[in-house]
């Protein structure tokens, strides 16, 4: 479905040019979910904006179906670390905004954004605003946004960073619950290696910069996954390796 072909990626700086992409090479089939994982300053938020059509690259391209992605698609939604919500729009105004936006009728935005609630499960707080929400929930807001577009594949970048471990470890339940009920294709960057584990059929691992993918984990334990069984701990320890 999306496929990354010898990406690379030069940013110009006062005084020499900086490769923080090179040669890099993946594919993500549809209806997977895959995390990435590597350093930090390795291009992981640089290599999700190149796959959303939000940057191009200097060399290589992105493929979407097998056709050069040349700026964004609405096959594809795109969820940062921070929620960015607006504070004086309620939940469903936030979650309507991009169809606002994208002058779609009234229908098809009460359609929509009712059914993305539903999904992150907060159909009970449409009319709350932000400034009324926990963390983890201004991220299933995002979340929700993201999925109101009805796009086929999703990029995560660390959506859930800033939240405590608690609340971590129950958005990634429901991130889990959101795939498998949605059926969408889903590519998180995360800097935590036992979330990756937990949430993903493939980890993908980027080197130091400029990176490209250093190893490919395929992580065939059965959902719902336990963090600290022998097998998840192996994974995890995998992953950690790759890293260096």
């Amino acid at each position: 479905m999306l496929h990354a072909i010898h990406l690379t990626k030069h940013y110009q700086t006062d005084h020499s040019q900086l490769t923080v992409l090179e040669n890099l090479s993946f594919e993500i089939r549809a209806g997977e979910l895959v995390c990435l994982v590597g350093p930090s300053g390795a291009g992981k938020t640089t290599l999700l904006r190149l796959l959303a059509g939000l940057l191009l690259p200097d060399k290589g391209e992105v493929q979407l179906h097998g056709q050069p992605l040349t700026g964004p698609s609405a096959e594809i939604g795109l969820v940062f670390q921070k929620a960015n919500l607006m504070p004086w729009r309620t939940v469903f105004d936030n979650v309507a905004l991009p169809l606002q936006v994208q002058h779609e009728s009234s229908g098809v935005i009460q359609t929509r954004v009712t059914h993305a609630l539903e999904l992150v499960n907060l159909t009970e707080f449409s009319e709350s605003y932000p400034h009324q929400l926990s963390g983890g929930m201004e991220q299933r807001v995002a979340i929700a946004r993201a999925l109101a577009q009805d796009p086929q594949i999703l990029l995560l970048d660390e959506p859930f960073g800033a939240l405590d471990a608690l609340s971590r470890e129950r958005l990634n339940n429901e991130l889990l619950r959101i795939w498998q009920s949605s059926g969408k294709t889903i590519l998180m960057v995360t800097h935590d290696i036992h979330e990756a584990v937990f949430l993903a059929q493939r980890v993908l691992v980027l080197g130091h910069r400029p990176a490209h993918v250093v190893a490919t984990i395929p992580i065939t334990l059965p959902y719902l996954r336990q963090r600290y069984d022998q097998q998840f701990t192996a994974l995890a320890y995998q992953v950690r390796q790759a890293i260096g």
